[in-house]
């Protein structure tokens, strides 16, 4: 875990839970706007697509089962969780009222009556005004924080509260514990009280534009989720950035947008995009108004909600648009600019395969071992069905980074495939192929229990030379796959934590092709729904367990929090029988000998005593489930961790003589502000910084692989067992130019079977 991200982390969780998370949750990267209509109601087709989805799931899910009365209680329950998981917003008695409801919404969902739902919605949305405008009316008061009281922040177990009493305690201490927070971080009174009414009255205001496509977005999702934690429903526009996402572009001006305050800022602009292009478009830029076409209207867009901004914004390539610009060194009271712009295919580049090359030197020798970083397994799956050569690909981009990292003399790469979630499932067949000659590289059994066996029958590699994948909690679906398949294989070295353990398949139905017709076609979204399970070619399978690796790196300790096995319904872990495959090479050879030099080097290491020492930390605040809201008990607290903070940086700075750090000494301390309070520059410098953090697993996997060459190099006996095919292509260990078999391999993707 890099130092800085840990620090961030480590701190903020000083901050408790944030105040009336769940609304902010739902809203997110939303801005007000004309308020919807009240109470919401759903749409006919809303109604239509609940009804599709239920026929979907019911008879071609995985794992289906019947929507009856048990999965009723069951959606039930998944609603309330996701709508007030924290239990700060209804009351016993509430619930008490909405107890029929419990075996209903399966007739719901059958009928196409979903009153139900959206009476339970159309209730969140009055309690969480209720609950923000109590906090607002607290404010004027202010607190006494003399006293002895505690705040529990951690809710997930906790019972909803008996009463409006009740609840107005549990808002009474939230907000005092708001409160605290600023005046810890030297706030005065004026300046707490108006940062936080400005906080809760923007929390109102979104709230309120919640609108039906957002009831029914959550009612759906907490019915896919209740099938399988991997199954989703996705409304039409969160169907159409699950799109974006996977095909790592799309049509528009090249800019991230966020929204701040009332207005959408310029966040980051994409290299070679129009915005960027254009050059009188700037970072912290406010867009105000947009317009069509050359000669179109410009609408005013102050206050709107994000996505909305967004929808206007996006378009068809060579169409062109007007923004009207508030520049970002200007005040609020600035000249506006109108600046005009044509839309182009832009590529997300950000979220693509990256190379890097890490130069290790010990004991008089330098070896470079290349790093490929791989955020998702990502396909263009439309431009390749309609035979564009130049398909986005996963698998091409890293074919493409390896031939590179060869002509630089690399003799070793690691894979880094840390908080890599998936993606396609063919881009992760066609990704191993790149690492060994031919043959299987995972099972995938439908719900019909035949198994279908996937792999790679092109011979040759990309990459013959030593390899390792690193990878953690965050390696998820196609990241296990690929990683499982290096592992059956022993092609490489699989080092860092154990993965997430997804094990299912999920394919996108466009429900929209099976919709009804006549007239104006529904948009009723898509459902992404798991159809089958994968294994490994071993037999076994990654769900729940996830892939073990051969070297493992300390936990941080989320995982009582985060993966397969904290889902009350994933599916249990089981195996088959093994695919006909032979592992590639022995790399039991020298393992043992290469955790020994791993365990002497990182017990002298105090990069790595730093690390263990930030997680023992991290794991400590993050057991915390409560909070004093005494000043002085708070005040020493907090000099305690700035002298544990402190610490780590002199400590830091002694390793590799960095004092960036202790230049920002008081960036990593709690300011009691939400991300979108503080200024754009601010965010920007930390995640910057943040990059430029030691990255102490990376380092060590890189000397990890260094040994492995080493070893190799000494002994030609040993190389021709760790190997792949008995050192057949020991050459890769020299400079060399990319293999011919890259660029057959590259375009092998397989048909997408699912993300």
């Amino acid at each position: 875990m890099k130092f800085r991200s840990l620090l961030a982390l480590l701190f903020a969780l000083t901050a408790t839970a944030s105040f009336a998370q769940s609304a902010a949750d739902l809203g997110a990267g939303r801005q007000h706007r004309k308020a919807s209509e009240w109470p919401l109601k759903p749409t006919a087709t809303e109604a239509q697509a609940a009804q599709l989805s239920a026929r979907f799931l019911t008879r071609f899910h995985y794992d289906a089962k019947p929507l009856d009365n048990a999965m009723s209680e069951r959606i039930y329950k998944a609603y309330f969780k996701l709508l007030d998981g924290e239990k700060v917003f209804f009351t016993q008695q509430d619930m008490d009222k909405f107890a029929p409801l419990k075996t209903k919404f399966d007739d719901a969902i059958w009928n196409e009556d979903l009153s139900g739902p959206f009476s339970v919605f159309n209730l969140y949305v009055q309690r969480a005004v209720e609950r923000m405008t109590y906090a607002r009316s607290l404010l004027q008061k202010g607190f006494n924080f003399s006293g002895d009281e505690t705040y529990n922040f951690d809710r997930k177990h906790a019972a909803w509260p008996k009463d409006q009493a009740a609840i107005d305690a549990l808002w009474r201490k939230r907000t005092m514990n708001d409160w605290l927070r600023l005046k810890l971080a030297g706030k005065d009174d004026a300046e707490i009280r108006k940062t936080l009414d400005k906080r809760y009255t923007g929390y109102i205001e979104r709230v309120k534009q919640l609108d039906s496509e957002d009831a029914f977005q959550t009612f759906m999702t907490a019915y896919a989720e209740t099938t399988d934690p991997h199954t989703d429903y996705l409304s039409p526009r969160a169907a159409e950035n699950f799109d974006i996402s996977m095909k790592l572009s799309l049509e528009g001006i090249g800019a991230v947008l966020q929204a701040r305050d009332d207005y959408t800022q310029i966040r980051e602009l994409v290299p070679g995009g129009p915005a960027a292009k254009s050059g009188k478009i700037h970072v912290g830029d406010r867009i105000v108004g947009v317009g069509q076409g050359p000669t179109g209207p410009i609408t005013d867009v102050i206050g709107w909600r994000l996505d909305d901004v967004v929808n206007r914004i996006r378009g068809k390539k060579n169409t062109t648009l007007r923004l009207e610009i508030l520049p970002a060194e200007t005040g609020l009271d600035g000249k506006h600019e109108v600046v005009t712009l044509v839309r182009k295919k832009v590529s997300i580049e950000e979220q693509a395969a990256k190379k890097k090359i890490i130069d290790i030197k010990d004991g008089g020798v330098s070896r470079k071992i290349g790093v490929i970083e791989l955020p998702s397994f990502y396909s263009d799956f439309g431009a390749r069905s309609k035979g564009d050569k130049n398909f986005k690909s996963a698998t091409r981009d890293v074919a493409k980074l390896i031939g590179e990292l060869k002509l630089a003399g690399v003799q070793g790469i690691i894979m880094d495939l840390r908080n890599n979630g998936g993606g396609s499932l063919s881009e992760a067949d066609s990704m191993t192929g790149l690492f060994i000659d031919k043959g299987p590289v995972v099972q995938v059994r439908d719900a019909n229990g035949h198994v279908e066996v996937q792999g790679d029958d092109h011979p040759g590699m990309a990459w013959s030379g030593p390899l390792a994948v690193l990878v953690n909690r965050g390696s998820a679906s196609a990241s296990e796959i690929f990683t499982a398949a290096i592992q059956d294989y022993h092609r490489g070295l699989i080092i860092g934590e154990p993965t997430f353990g997804k094990g299912t398949v999920q394919n996108l139905i466009d429900l929209d092709r099976f919709g009804q017709t006549g007239g104006e076609k529904p948009q009723y979204g898509d459902l992404k729904m798991t159809i089958a399970e994968f294994f490994r070619i071993n037999g076994g399978s990654t769900q729940l367990k996830g892939v073990t690796p051969d070297i493992e790196y300390p936990k941080n300790g989320d995982e009582k929090e985060f993966g397969e096995s904290t889902y009350d319904n994933a599916l249990p872990w089981t195996q088959i029988t093994p695919a006909k495959y032979r592992p590639v090479a022995n790399l039991n050879a020298y393992l043992p000998q290469l955790l020994r030099m791993h365990d002497a080097r990182v017990a002298k290491s105090p990069a790595w005593k730093l690390m263990l020492d930030e997680l023992a930390q991290y794991k400590k605040m993050r057991a915390k489930t409560s909070t004093s809201l005494n000043f002085a008990t708070r005040e020493a607290e907090r000099k305690q961790l700035d002298a544990i903070q402190a610490a780590f940086r002199a400590r830091q700075k002694a390793i590799d003589g960095s004092d960036s750090l202790l230049k920002d000494e008081d960036s990593s301390l709690d300011d009691g502000l939400n991300p979108n309070e503080r200024s754009l520059k601010s965010e920007l410098k930390e995640e910057k910084d943040a990059k430029k953090a030691k990255d102490v697993e990376l380092d060590e996997t890189a000397h990890i692989l260094f040994d492995a060459i080493g070893m190799i190099k000494a002994n030609p006996t040993l190389a021709a067992e760790v190997l792949p095919y008995g050192g057949k292509y020991s050459a890769a260990l020299a400079v060399a130019k990319p293999e011919a078999s890259a660029k057959s391999k590259s375009s092998d993707a397989a048909a997408p079977a699912g993300h």
